[in-house]
């Protein structure tokens, strides 16, 4: 009697190495496709004004984001970074007005606003252990509370001209919500690739006993992550205050939903220990180019809304997938 080789053992050397390559770079061969898609189906697409409207529009997803990947690497999650946007572009906007010919002000002010909430957030989950879900959504809701108490309910207009030149000055013909989105980025790669800080982030997403254990202070780990996530917050509520001139109680709503989706779908693990900064980066460009060509191809928004759903569902069974690979 001769034995059946199993499927795996008869696999070539070369065709698992095209699998392994096929899906770990799932989602780049996916943005290739998106952007190939559209430019056939539009030439307005593949043009510089949109890929500076694309740039744009993702600079102040990209912020909230960045701090989504620190606290979902933790193993955590922070609902409250939409209301912590529309607090913190509220408080800019009320200082502003205040205060005029004191830009400064409003935004040390925005971001004080953003920093305590994420203190705040950082004190409950990694002092007083409450599950993050639970921390964040009582802050999502405290601060979206806080944002309407600040206008009275309602937005705040008439705020002087110089408060739009934060979102809407260039520089070398790049506006400078753009710029922050690229420093951002590189910075936070740098910082999670190449300092100790990174190591120990990783570290207590991938086992905290493990890291106290190894000496990590995983109590100011936690913490760190949630105050540096407010901050990103706050500073993407100024930029999109500054955008239109104005505050609003309502900005920022719905925006942390795309922010997981965009950490999810460049490969982070909501488990925690597992994920990247270009990943996300790359999440991030690809929902937003995805939104770009749907609205040149004036697709509705409820369709918008199913065609990202069954993404964020397609990137998360692949991970499931590849995860399971690996281990065998």
């Amino acid at each position: 009697m001769t034995d059946t080789p199993s499927p795996s053992a008869v696999r070539t050397p070369r065709t698992g190495l095209l699998a392994t390559l096929a899906v770990r770079y799932a989602m780049v061969l996916v943005m290739v496709a998106i952007i190939v898609f559209f430019v056939v189906q539009s030439s307005r697409f593949a043009t510089v004004d949109n890929l500076m409207t694309i740039l744009v529009a993702a600079a102040p997803f990209a912020l909230i984001a960045l701090g989504q990947t620190l606290v979902i690497l933790t193993g955590g999650i922070d609902l409250s970074v939409g209301s912590v946007i529309a607090a913190s572009g509220m408080t800019a906007a009320l200082v502003a007005k205040s205060f005029p010919g004191q830009l400064w002000v409003a935004v040390a002010a925005a971001v004080a606003a953003g920093l305590l909430a994420g203190c705040i957030n950082g004190f409950v989950v990694a002092r007083l252990n409450v599950p993050p879900f639970i921390a964040t959504l009582g802050m999502m809701t405290l601060a979206s509370g806080v944002a309407f108490v600040i206008g009275g309910g309602a937005p705040i207009n008439g705020l002087p001209a110089d408060f739009g030149a934060i979102a809407n000055t260039k520089v070398l013909g790049v506006t400078v919500p753009v710029i922050l989105m690229i420093v951002g980025i590189l910075a936070l790669a740098f910082a999670m690739k190449r300092t100790s800080y990174g190591l120990r982030v990783y570290a207590v997403g991938g086992n905290r006993l493990a890291a106290e254990i190894a000496g990590v202070k995983t109590r100011g780990v936690l913490f760190s992550v949630y105050a540096v996530s407010g901050v990103l917050a706050a500073i993407s509520g100024v930029m999109l205050s500054s955008r239109v001139i104005s505050g609003a109680p309502t900005l920022g709503q719905g925006y942390e939903l795309d922010a997981i989706a965009a950490v999810v779908i460049g490969g982070a693990s909501l488990m925690g220990g597992r994920g990247t900064v270009w990943g996300t980066a790359l999440g991030l460009l690809l929902i937003q180019t995805l939104n770009n060509g749907l609205d040149i191809l004036i697709v509705p928004a409820y369709w918008q809304d199913v065609i990202k759903g069954v993404l964020i569902v397609t990137a998360v069974a692949i991970d499931v997938w590849a995860t399971r690979r690996k281990t065998r």
